[in-house]
C-alpha cells in the first residue's frame, strides 16, 4: 500500500520541474565543491560552489549520472562525481585522529582507473582534460586548498575554466552515458508487488534520504539481511519482489518529499519521526499543512510573505472553526481527494515504518477539528495558540527535548488522525512534570483537558466554571485562591509561593494539606483591605459550599482536574485585575 501511493506520486510529480524528480540513471546531488580545470587538464581551483538561502550557505543541487553512492566498504566510484576520497584521495574527516589516508589513496585510484579506461571509448576534449588531471594529481596536495583544507563534506564535479556547464553535462558525454551505463544486476523475472506487471526484480532498492536521525548517504525501507527474513531460497530483496522501475520510481518520489526542493511544503518532524504529508492530487491543504503543524496558526499567517499562502492558511483555519461548510476553500471535492501521512524513523541503515494513514480531506480535517476542539481552552498569554501543535504538546512531557519517551509521538498522532484515545503514558508524564516544577501553561491545559473528555468522559470547561461540582477541579480552585491571597497580602515577588511548596502533595493528597493551608490563609487574608477581604472570603466560601469533604487522596484523573480547576481560577483572578485596572 505505501510503494503503491509512493509509485502514484511518482507519475503525479515526474513532470513538475519544482520537484526536480530525475530520469532514469540520473540523480540530484549536494554538490559542495567543483574542480576547475584547463583544456589541458592543469588545475586552476578548488572552488566552493554552494549558494546561500535564506541567509543560510547550503550544497547546490545538481543533476548528476548514476544514483545515490551505495553503502559499503568495496570500491564503487562514481562517474564524474564523487566525494573528495574518490575524486581528490583526500579524507575530509574534521578529526585528523580518524583519517584513513591508505583507503583514501585505494579509492582514489579505482576512480582514476574508471575514468582512463573509459578514454578512448568517449573521445571528448572536456574528458580528456579530466583524465589528465586525474593521472598527475597528487591527494597529498589536497591540504594546499582552503576548501579542503578544514574539511568538507558533499560531492564535486569537474568543470572547464571559461565554460558555464560541468563536464557531466557535455552532449557527447551524456549520450555515451545513455548507451553504455551499467545499471545493478536485476533479478529473474517475478510479478512486481506495485505494478502487477511480470518485470526483473530489483535486487537492491536505492537509498531513501532526508529521514533526521538516518544515514546521511540514505536509508532503505525494503531490506533483507538475515537468513532468518529469507523464504523459499530467495535472497535479498526478492523476498518482495518489486520491479527495477517502480523500485526507482516510489524511492524518487519519497526523496522528492524528504529531500528535495519542495522538502519543506511535505516534511515534518515530531519526536523521533520524520513525517511526510501529501495529496493525490494537487490542494491547498497539501501546501499549507507542514507549516501549519510546525508554526501554529499565528506564526504561520504572520511569517508568510506570499498572499496566496496566507490565504491557504486562512481556509484552514476557518475550516477548523466552522467546520464542513469551510471545506470547500480548501479543496473543491473534499470527499474525493485523499490524503497520505507517512511517519518514519532511523533504524541504522533501515528506516521503521511508523505508521501510515490515507483516507479523503473531509475525514482527515473532521479528526483534526474533533481533537481542537477536545483541547481548547482559554489562553494564558498572548503567545498561546488557539491550535497548538502537536510538538509542542509534546514538548511538555519532558524537561529537555531529547528526554521526550520515543514511545509517545506516534500514540498522539494516532489519537489527532484517527480520533483514538489519548496515549495515557503523556497524560501521566503532563502530571509528573507539573508535580516537578509546579507550571501549568497552557500546553499542559490543553492536554489535560483533551484526556479528561475524550479519555474519560468527563464535561470539562473552556474556561471557569463555577457550577462544576468535581471535587478535584474545586480543589484546583481553591488552591488557586489560597495562592493569589498569599500574593495579595504579601506581595507579588515571593522567594517561594504555596504552589512552589505544596502543589505536589496537595494535588495528590490534599486531605492532610488543605486544612493546614486554610489556616494560614487567615493571616494572610487579615491583611487584605475591606472590599477585597470581603469579596475573597465569599469566592472561598463559595467554592468550599461544593466540597462535601476533602478526599484524602486524588487518583491521576483527579489530579488533572486539580490542575483545570487551579489554571481556570488563576486565569479568572489575573482576567478581572486586568479589566479592574482598564476601569
Amino acid at each position: 500500500m505505501i510503494l503503491r501511493a509512493l509509485h502514484d506520486l511518482h507519475e503525479r510529480l515526474k513532470d513538475d520541474p519544482d520537484y526536480e524528480i530525475a530520469p532514469d540513471g540520473f540523480s540530484y546531488q549536494k554538490v559542495t565543491f567543483v574542480i576547475v580545470l584547463e583544456t589541458d587538464g592543469r588545475l586552476v581551483e578548488i572552488a566552493d560552489t554552494q549558494i546561500e538561502i535564506n541567509g543560510k550557505t547550503r550544497p547546490r543541487r545538481v543533476l548528476v549520472f548514476g544514483t545515490a553512492k551505495p553503502s559499503g566498504k568495496g570500491l564503487n566510484p562514481c562517474f564524474l562525481w564523487d566525494n573528495t576520497k574518490y575524486i581528490l584521495g583526500h579524507d575530509g574527516n574534521v578529526d585528523p585522529k580518524k583519517r584513513k589516508p591508505e583507503r583514501a589513496q585505494q579509492v582514489f585510484e579505482a576512480f582514476r582507473e574508471r575514468h582512463i579506461s573509459l578514454r578512448k571509448k568517449i573521445g571528448s576534449s572536456e574528458f580528456d582534460a579530466v583524465c589528465n588531471f586525474l593521472s598527475g594529481w597528487k591527494p597529498s596536495d589536497a591540504e594546499k586548498h582552503s576548501v579542503l583544507a578544514e574539511g568538507t563534506s558533499g560531492f564535486g564535479v569537474f568543470q572547464i575554466r571559461g565554460q558555464t556547464h560541468f563536464v557531466h553535462e557535455t552532449q557527447k558525454i551524456r549520450t555515451f552515458w545513455l548507451q553504455d551505463r551499467q545499471e545493478d544486476p536485476e533479478g529473474p523475472l517475478s510479478t512486481c508487488l506495485i505494478t502487477g506487471e511480470v518485470s526483473p526484480t530489483a535486487r537492491i532498492h536505492p537509498k531513501i534520504k532526508g529521514v533526521w536521525g538516518a544515514q546521511s548517504s540514505g536509508a532503505a525501507i525494503v531490506s533483507f539481511n538475515d537468513s532468518s527474513y529469507l523464504s523459499y531460497g530467495k535472497v535479498q530483496n526478492f523476498n518482495a519482489p518489486v520491479s527495477s522501475g517502480a523500485a526507482r520510481h516510489y524511492v524518487k518520489a519519497l526523496n522528492a518529499l524528504l529531500d528535495g526542493p519542495m522538502q519543506e511544503k511535505h516534511r515534518f518532524g515530531i519526536g523521533d519521526m520524520t513525517l511526510a504529508f501529501w495529496t493525490d492530487r494537487p490542494s491547498a491543504l497539501e501546501d499549507i499543512f507542514v507549516e501549519f503543524s510546525q508554526s501554529g496558526e499565528g506564526k504561520a499567517v504572520e511569517s508568510s510573505q506570499d498572499e496566496g499562502l496566507r490565504s491557504k492558511i486562512g481556509a484552514l483555519l476557518r475550516a477548523l472553526r466552522q467546520g464542513r461548510e469551510a471545506y470547500a476553500d480548501l479543496d473543491d471535492e473534499p470527499d474525493k481527494t485523499e490524503y497520505f501521512l507517512l511517519g518514519l524513523s532511523p533504524n541504522a541503515a533501515r528506516l521503521s515504518v511508523r505508521f501510515f494513514w490515507r483516507g479523503n480531506l473531509t475525514a482527515f480535517l473532521d479528526k483534526l477539528r474533533l481533537h481542537f476542539q477536545h483541547i481548547q481552552i482559554e489562553t494564558q498569554r498572548n503567545s498561546d495558540r488557539e491550535f497548538p501543535p502537536a510538538w509542542q504538546l509534546l514538548r511538555q512531557t519532558a524537561r529537555e527535548s531529547k528526554d521526550i519517551p520515543p514511545i509517545l509521538a506516534a500514540p498522539l498522532l494516532r489519537a489527532i488522525i484517527d480520533g483514538s484515545n489519548y496515549p495515557p503514558a503523556m497524560y501521566s508524564a503532563i502530571i509528573g512534570r507539573i508535580r516537578a516544577d509546579r507550571d501549568i501553561n497552557h500546553a499542559r491545559a490543553c492536554l489535560i483537558k483533551g484526556y479528561l473528555i475524550r479519555n474519560l468522559g468527563k464535561d470539562m470547561p473552556m474556561s471557569l466554571d463555577k457550577s462544576q461540582i468535581d471535587s478535584g477541579y474545586r480543589l484546583g480552585r481553591l488552591f488557586a485562591t489560597l495562592e493569589k491571597t498569599q500574593k495579595d497580602a504579601l506581595g507579588e515577588n515571593l522567594n517561594a509561593t504555596i504552589r512552589d511548596r505544596f502543589y505536589a502533595s496537595a494535588s495528590a493528597t490534599p486531605g492532610p494539606v488543605i486544612p493546614r493551608l486554610l489556616r494560614t490563609y487567615q493571616h494572610h487574608l487579615a491583611k487584605l483591605s475591606g472590599g477585597l477581604k470581603v469579596s475573597r472570603e465569599r469566592l472561598l466560601q463559595e467554592i468550599m459550599d461544593g466540597l462535601d469533604q476533602i478526599p484524602a487522596q486524588l487518583d491521576l484523573s483527579a489530579q488533572g482536574c486539580f490542575a483545570l480547576g487551579y489554571y481556570h481560577q488563576m486565569n479568572d483572578f489575573y482576567k478581572r485585575r486586568t479589566d479592574d485596572s482598564k476601569d
